[in-house]
C-alpha cells in the first residue's frame, strides 16, 4: 500500500538516540492511522547506527534504510530521502529529537487544510548556549535581508511538504543544495508551525563550528548575489577615499611646507585595505568554488545499499 507519509531521518553517529527516536516516531505515526514509511538515511556513520537501523528494518516493514558509501553531509542525506520517498506528504526531521515528533499530527492537519509546506518555526531553543542562539538569530535575519527568496527566519529543515513540492525540489539540478531555501524558492502555499525546540535527547551535536559556517555560506551564496555587489561597492569606496587622500597629500606637498609623517598610520591603512581586498577575493572564491562543484557534475551522494520495503535489500 502506498504510504501517505514519508518521514525522512538523516543520521550520523546516532547510536545513543536512534532507538528512542524510532520508538517515538512510530508511536506518533501509528496514532495518525494512515499508511507511512520511515526512511533513515545513514550518512556514513562510524558507530553502530547502521546496524541498529538494519535490525529495526527486519522487525518493522514500514522502515527503510539508505546507507551511504561515506559521509556526504546533511543536505545530501535529506536529498536522498526525498528522492526515495513515496508518500503524499514528506516529513523531514532530525534524529536527535530536538524537533519533537509529537507535533507531527498538528502539522498534518495544516497540510490537510490545503497548505503545501508546513515548516517548523522555533519559538524557543532549549539547551543551547547564548552565543549559539545569538549567532543563529543574526544569521537568519541577515539571510532574510540578503536574499530575494523569502526564507523564513528561525527555521531549520524540520517541515512537512506536499508531494508536488518534493517533486519540484527533486527536479532542481544544483549540487550544493540548501534544502530550506529550495523549498522556499519553489513557492506553493506555505505556513509556519511554531514549536519549542527541545534539548538533544542524548549524545552530542554533529554540527561543528566549521560545518555551521559552511551551511551559512551555502545559504547566502546559493540565493544571493548581494555580497558580490557589496564587495564592488566597498572597492569603489576605498578607491575613492584613496584618491582623495592622494590629492590631499599632493596639495600639501605643493602649496605648504608641511612634512608628510605618520608611517605607522600609513602601514595600518595599507594592511586594512589589503585585508578588505583579501576578504573580497575570498568571497569571490566561494562563488567560483560553487561553480566548480556544479560543472564537475558529480552525484550528490552514493548509495551503498538500501534495506527495507518488503524486506528487499538492494546493493
Amino acid at each position: 500500500m502506498r504510504p501517505v507519509y514519508s518521514v525522512i531521518v538523516p543520521c550520523f553517529n546516532e547510536e545513543d538516540v536512534i532507538n528512542e527516536t524510532h520508538s517515538r516516531l512510530t508511536n506518533v505515526m501509528r496514532s495518525m492511522s494512515e499508511p507511512y514509511e520511515i526512511i533513515y538515511v545513514n550518512d556514513g556513520s562510524r558507530d553502530r547506527t547502521a546496524h541498529m537501523i538494519a535490525e529495526t528494518c527486519n522487525a518493522d516493514k514500514n522502515v527503510v534504510l539508505i546507507n551511504f558509501s561515506r559521509n556526504f553531509g546533511q543536505m545530501p542525506a535529506i536529498t536522498a530521502g526525498m528522492e526515495h520517498a513515496l508518500g503524499d506528504a514528506v516529513i523531514v526531521i532530525d534524529a536527535d529529537l530536538q524537533d519533537p515528533p509529537e507535533v507531527l499530527p498538528q502539522m498534518s492537519e495544516l497540510w490537510k487544510q490545503g497548505y503545501d509546506v508546513v515548516y517548523g518555526k522555533r519559538v524557543k531553543r532549549k539547551g543551547e548556549s547564548f552565543l549559539k542562539k545569538f549567532t543563529a538569530k543574526i544569521y537568519y535575519r541577515l539571510l532574510h535581508r540578503l536574499t530575494q527568496v523569502n526564507i523564513p527566519v528561525d527555521t531549520g529543515e524540520f517541515r512537512l511538504i506536499d508531494r508536488k513540492v518534493c517533486d519540484a525540489v527533486n527536479r532542481l539540478g544544483e549540487k550544493n543544495r540548501y534544502i530550506r531555501g529550495l523549498v522556499s524558492w519553489v513557492g506553493f502555499k506555505q505556513i509556519a508551525f511554531e514549536f519549542y525546540r527541545e534539548e538533544r535527547f542524548a549524545g552530542v551535536t554533529k554540527y561543528s563550528l566549521k560545518k555551521m559556517i559552511a551551511l551559512a555560506m551555502a545559504g547566502i551564496t546559493s540565493f544571493s548575489y548581494k555580497p558580490l555587489k557589496l564587495a564592488t561597492s566597498i572597492g569603489f569606496f576605498i578607491s575613492f577615499c584613496s584618491f582623495v587622500y592622494m590629492i590631499v597629500i599632493l596639495c600639501q606637498r605643493i602649496f605648504t611646507e608641511t612634512t608628510v609623517t605618520g608611517w605607522a598610520s600609513t602601514i595600518g591603512l595599507i594592511l586594512f585595505t589589503q585585508g578588505i581586498v583579501l576578504m573580497i577575493l575570498g568571497l569571490m572564491g566561494e562563488y567560483i568554488g560553487r561553480i566548480f562543484e556544479e560543472i564537475k557534475d558529480r552525484p550528490i551522494y552514493l548509495v551503498q545499499e538500501i534495506i527495507g520495503r518488503d524486506g528487499d535489500k538492494n546493493d
